[in-house]
């Protein structure tokens, strides 16, 4: 990666235009809208509300599926920094049918999502159980040789044993953190705002619970760590990178302050270490535990 900042899946990571656009923005490397073995519709609107600090979605992981995704992603390949698959499914070996698809098609890396707070039988049911985590990511890494994260939920107390049963199953990282768990209610119409009632919680709204993740994490395992949860500025960067993240991942700060937000965490993180006397981002990893 020519620079610690992902495209975090979820935003733009659908098509190849779209994916080469967050590219030519200055991303270190982009992850792609999670994929299923088969096209799936997702939730009818309203599916986004968007408040002062963040977003609520329930999509329902819409998707076109892996035969016609497969497609944009080999278009996309041109792009000169890495792109991570993402994907979800119900078994260990959809999961590692889907993982060994996308390195197929090119992907450099592949992203489990093991964490959506609500798309049910897809979801943190699947998460938050470190024996279901460990077989996936052992069926997974059976099946492919190219580098497997598994993305992490925050709406469990078992946090540090999903990550190490992702670690004991030869994960190549974690990505910590999915969304929260949230709803709006409309007080007019006396009702939830979303069609699926919940939804998940993303944007600085989430981030001190992120750093936290993070932070705690990184005292647990020995891989690492990709911090996601409201990072939109170079100070919310490095601090998850204090925490013990290697790299971070922008989803919802690309909505509030637009593609030009991969530049100006990269550039805000140089000044920043130069003035502090860090050389490279790796002597910044964990800097909060010393």
């Amino acid at each position: 990666m020519p620079n610690p900042t992902m495209l975090a899946s979820g935003i733009m990571g659908e098509t190849a235009g779209s994916l080469i656009r967050v590219a030519q923005a200055g991303a270190g490397a982009l992850v792609t809208k999670s994929i299923g073995l088969e096209p799936r519709k997702g939730y009818a609107n309203p599916t986004l509300v968007e408040l002062e600090d963040g977003y609520i979605n329930a999509m329902g992981l819409p998707g076109p599926g892996m035969e016609a995704f497969s497609m944009e992603l080999a278009a996309a390949s041109a792009v000169k920094v890495p792109i991570i698959g993402s994907v979800f499914a119900a078994t260990p070996d959809d999961f590692a049918s889907l993982a060994r698809r996308m390195q197929e098609a090119g992907a450099s890396a592949v992203e489990l999502n093991l964490s959506c707070p609500h798309a049910q039988g897809y979801g943190m049911e699947v998460g938050v159980d470190p024996d279901a985590v460990r077989r996936i990511v052992t069926a997974t890494k059976d099946a492919c040789t190219v580098p497997i994260f598994a993305k992490l939920t925050p709406n469990t107390h078992r946090l540090i044993e999903v990550g190490r049963a992702v670690e004991q199953g030869g994960g190549d990282a974690v990505v910590a953190i999915n969304t929260l768990k949230a709803m709006r209610i409309s007080v007019e119409t006396r009702r939830p705002v979303l069609s699926n009632r919940s939804g998940g919680l993303s944007g600085p709204a989430v981030r001190a619970v992120g750093v936290r993740c993070v932070y705690d994490l990184h005292s647990a395992l020995s891989i690492p760590i990709i911090g996601a949860g409201g990072v939109e500025d170079w100070r919310s960067a490095a601090e998850y990178i204090m925490a013990g993240a290697s790299s971070v991942q922008i989803g919802s700060g690309i909505g509030r302050r637009g593609l030009a937000v991969f530049g100006e965490v990269c550039a805000g993180l140089e000044s920043f270490m130069s003035d502090q006397g860090f050389t490279t981002i790796k002597s910044m990893v964990g800097a909060a535990h010393e």
